[in-house]
């Protein structure tokens, strides 16, 4: 039996109108349907499963109705189980959610039909290293950034591309984004623009005490490491501005490109398609 899971950014109302309408289309279609704890919360009768155990029950995909950041869960949650995520923007900007709601049925069918392309978005793979001792791991679609928790306060990083030391950075932080967080925190800190296909991850310093610090585009084949030099103080390592580790001094946080990826369902749009209509580029 074809499976589905419905993964949904919490606090959005207008779902108590949605769901009954989607969970009819996924029946009619011969879908079992797992819902994550924040989409149950507007239904009833349905299999609820928590959103970090969705990918074990390997459903054929995983529609997500947020924005960006309720994607960017999501993608951490199930994508190391090789399921692919459709995502129907109910956020704001929706970079990376680009089906609007008024799109999701025809996309669905495209779906259930196995015309439904997909893309697969590079993934990093971020260790944090503790006296020798690995004290967390995780993996991030946009971007892991280190910086200095104190207020006005400049903090010193050691980067090294595959054992080579490059030069020490003085600066509020620094951002490791693969191509698709590049049009995030990255490209606001100015970094480039990287094509979604593109093999490199860029790092960003952020408000460099030094203007000869520029963004750096790396192979995403290198390890990556930032040395962390706080002296008394505490820095934070964010994992897609979700997740956080504090980290002292001489912590290494190492990164390299995940074994996996991450395959988000398309519409019939290109890359320089959403960049227009989002950056706000000039039409033709």
């Amino acid at each position: 039996m074809k499976s589905a899971a419905i993964i949904s950014k919490p606090s959005k109302p207008e779902m108590a109108g949605i769901l009954p309408e989607l969970l009819t289309w996924f029946r009619q279609h011969g879908y079992k349907v797992y819902l994550d704890e924040e989409t149950a919360q507007y239904i009833t009768g349905e299999e609820v499963v928590t959103r970090n155990d969705l990918g074990s029950r390997h459903p054929d995909f995983a529609l997500v109705l947020g924005g960006d950041g309720t994607l960017l869960s999501a993608a951490r949650a199930v994508a190391h189980h090789g399921v692919p995520i459709l995502a129907v923007n109910l956020g704001s900007l929706g970079f990376l959610t680009e089906v609007p709601l008024s799109e999701m049925y025809p996309t669905l069918e495209a779906v259930a039909s196995g015309s439904c392309p997909f893309e697969q978005r590079a993934v990093i793979d971020c260790t944090t290293v503790r006296n020798g001792e690995n004290i967390a791991h995780h993996f991030a679609l946009n971007d892991m950034v280190v910086n200095k928790s104190a207020i006005s306060r400049l903090a010193d990083f050691d980067l090294l591309i595959d054992g080579a030391f490059v030069f020490k950075y003085k600066a509020d932080g620094v951002i490791i984004a693969t191509p698709t967080g590049s049009t995030a925190y990255s490209l606001a800190a100015g970094g480039p623009v990287l094509m979604p296909s593109v093999t490199s991850f860029v790092v960003t310093p952020v408000c460099p005490h030094s203007l000869t610090h520029r963004p750096l585009v790396v192979p995403d084949k290198a390890q990556i490491e930032l040395r962390v030099e706080t002296g008394a103080e505490e820095a934070f390592l964010s994992i897609d501005g979700q997740v956080g580790v504090p980290l002292q001094q001489g912590d290494r946080v190492l990164c390299h490109r995940a074994a996996h990826t991450v395959k988000l369902m398309r519409v019939h749009r290109t890359f320089f398609d959403v960049l227009r209509n989002k950056l706000k580029w000039g039409q033709r």
